[in-house]
């Protein structure tokens, strides 16, 4: 399980409830102003917003410090891993084309009909270890060029994968949200991964297929010319070369060479440099194997699940049940799915150990920022904890017979639409709502964690740096973004909530 940041035994502030609520809208209406009138990076924000709450709730400068301290190490410590590890394997999928050969294989083997489920399928397979940005990435290109070929109107088939991407994003661990509500609620890891992928398909079903065959009505988009495909082979030393339909000679510096720049030797033209070893390394290297492709995706999911299976069914302290305990540790299991995509998706294909090396060296800085925000966004939640106020919702949300769950869904949304940031929208609405969990037995607070999950993807619009994703990637205008992306979002947000609701009255 993630570590947990407790409350402590006492707040850092006598401060009455009048002023630790002052102190909490405020806190929070910084962080919302900051990102979405002042345009401040959301790290920033969340730093300052701890200030004026720690400040109006009447804490010692230094203890605001200590407290916000204490929860970035104890946040990075249990997620900043994890989305490390999760970050290479993308990484290694993206850069061998084991991604791409598993959107292939699939779009390839269905009829036009069947290619809005395939592509929520895949989506949602590939969604698992990516990011939502680098999924869109890695998928959209394939989308448009798949719309262009088969005929099939763009919306039909863009919708069903940005919501396999989108579900698995906001709910299942390995991302960054989920891993936030976890560790703020004390959630237990496999659990909330096994109701995450119960609630994730209907609501993949109902916002992408169905949702994208009646959007495709109303929004008659065509794929972007200048965004379609160009297929670019890398070089020896892991850089893409020119773009081309086969694999050429390439120069020292292992550039592929045009066949132009072969002839008059004499002239000091790249046609000396032909380096023979490294043309023949990369006519050598071949597309990943599907199966390592697909395995790379799942094992991390498995053995997490395995540990699940194991807690509900063997008795502790078997070795049986030790052995699952250990592989099913998120860290373990992610750094299992690395080694195996090192193996499979690198050294197997013909990539040297400098650019497997480089691969998961490249997939890092992309997601710094990241795991600053998520960093920030667990002190800004401790700076909360400590003073009191999350004592101070748990009790009015008692006094009101508020569920936790509906509680934890509405501040997700609140804060989800004021700052347009999902991973913000979790990590303060855990924050709120995390002595609550206390409450709770068992399944119940993963459930919250999916509560809040839901929450935080309602209604992306221009204040969400994924709404313009969107936008350019498709070639829409604002108003079919929100008619279409926008939409579906809400969408995810309400069904996702709803079959939550429904595994609280089975459970």
């Amino acid at each position: 399980m993630v570590t947990v940041l407790a409350a402590p035994a006492a707040p850092l502030t006598d401060a009455g409830n009048t002023q630790l609520i002052i102190a909490a809208l405020l806190g929070i209406a910084a962080v919302v102003l900051l990102i979405a009138w002042g345009k401040v990076h959301p790290f920033l924000s969340l730093i300052l917003g701890a200030a004026v709450l720690g400040v109006v709730a009447g804490v010692s400068p230094d203890k605001i410090v200590t407290s916000f301290s204490g929860g970035v190490g104890s946040t990075v410590g249990g997620v900043g891993l994890l989305i490390a590890l999760g970050a290479m394997i993308g990484g290694l999928l993206a850069e061998s084309g084991g991604a791409d050969g598993i959107v292939e294989r699939v779009v390839s083997r269905v009829s036009g009909t069947a290619l809005p489920w395939a592509m929520a399928g895949v989506a949602a397979l590939i969604g698992l270890p990516l990011f939502f940005e680098v999924g869109v990435v890695l998928l959209v290109p394939i989308v448009l060029l798949v719309s262009r070929r088969t005929d099939v109107p763009l919306m039909k088939i863009g919708i069903p994968a940005l919501a396999g991407l989108s579900v698995l994003h906001g709910l299942v661990p390995p991302h960054p949200g989920p891993l936030v509500a976890i560790d703020a609620l004390g959630a237990n890891l496999g659990q909330t991964l096994a109701l995450g992928l119960l609630v994730a398909i209907p609501t993949v079903i109902v916002a992408g297929p169905v949702f994208g065959n009646f959007i495709a009505r109303y929004v008659p988009a065509t794929a972007p010319e200048a965004l379609l495909p160009t297929r670019r082979p890398l070089t020896p030393a892991g850089r893409p070369g020119p773009a081309a339909t086969g694999r050429g000679p390439v120069d020292a510096d292992g550039d592929l060479v045009a066949e132009d720049d072969l002839v008059n030797p004499g002239t000091g033209r790249p046609g000396e440099l032909i380096d023979e070893a490294a043309t023949e390394r990369v006519r050598a290297r071949r597309a990943p194997a599907l199966w390592a492709a697909v395995v790379t995706v799942l094992l991390p999911v498995v053995l997490m699940l395995l540990r699940a299976i194991g807690e509900l069914t063997l008795d502790e302290g078997t070795g049986g049940r030790k052995a699952l305990d250990i592989v099913g540790t998120p860290i373990v299991a992610l750094l299992a799915g690395v080694i195996f995509a090192m193996i499979f998706l690198g050294y197997r294909t013909g990539f040297s150990r400098s650019q497997v090396s480089g691969f998961l060296g490249g997939s890092l800085p992309p997601i710094a920022g990241i795991i600053l925000i998520v960093a920030a966004g667990g002190g800004f939640k401790q700076v909360l904890v400590d003073a009191g106020v999350g004592n101070l919702v748990a009790d009015a949300a008692k006094d009101a017979n508020l569920s936790p769950l509906l509680l934890g869904w509405l501040v997700a949304v609140g804060i989800r639409v004021a700052t347009g940031s999902a991973t913000v929208a979790t990590i303060t609405a855990a924050g709120i709502v995390a002595p609550l969990a206390a409450t709770l037995q068992g399944p119940e607070v993963a459930l919250l964690a999916l509560a809040i999950g839901c929450g935080s993807l309602f209604f992306s619009h221009v204040n969400d740096a994924g709404f313009w994703l969107v936008k350019e990637y498709f070639g829409l205008t604002v108003g079919q973004t929100i008619k279409s992306w926008s939409v579906m979002e809400t969408i995810i947000s309400v069904v996702g909530f709803v079959g939550v609701l429904l595994l609280d009255l089975i459970l």
